[in-house]
């Protein structure tokens, strides 16, 4: 009966964020996980889905914390599809942290799972996070200084150069 609830909330918190209520899908999800579950699967894409749903209401800390329940759940149950996704949801919420190295970091291990998988749909995304953090970062380290339009500093190429290479 618990876990038949758990997943109700659940499945309630997921309907509620593609239609855009994100804070109403944060409240079924954060129901479900004190509802409780002995399914790790079902946790973990709990947890996943608190994660996105913090995501996208701007908490990137909670997102964070989220996020790596998930990626630890998902390694507890050897889910290397899971622990690859939860991976590269982490890069991207430490992107928009602006801690671009750990991002690089946990994107680099979605793109090794992919590829040891062979799941090209997860490579693909891997790659364009990848891309996204390393343009983000040049964006970002340009706004910095001044220089004339079109020169840019040498770090500011190397990450542009970067986020072509995974973008290519």
């Amino acid at each position: 009966m618990d876990s038949v609830s758990c997943l109700e909330l659940a499945l309630e918190g997921e309907r509620l964020c593609k239609v855009g209520d994100f804070n109403g899908g944060v409240a079924f999800f954060e129901a479900a996980v004190k509802c409780g579950t002995n399914d790790m699967k079902t946790l973990s894409a709990i947890y996943s889905q608190l994660g996105n749903a913090y995501f996208y209401l701007g908490n990137y800390p909670k997102a964070m914390e989220y996020h790596k329940l998930d990626l630890s759940v998902a390694k507890s149950i050897n889910d290397r599809i899971g622990e690859a996704k939860a991976s590269g949801n982490l890069g991207n919420t430490l992107k928009m942290m602006n801690q671009y190295d750990s991002a690089v970091s946990y994107c680099k291990k979605h793109l090794e799972i992919a590829s040891k998988l062979n799941d090209k749909v997860g490579e693909g995304r891997a790659l364009y996070n990848l891309g996204n953090i390393y343009h983000t970062k040049a964006k970002n380290l340009g706004h910095l200084g001044s220089h004339d339009p079109g020169n840019f500093p040498q770090d500011v190429e190397q990450c542009l150069e970067m986020a072509i290479k995974y973008y290519k």
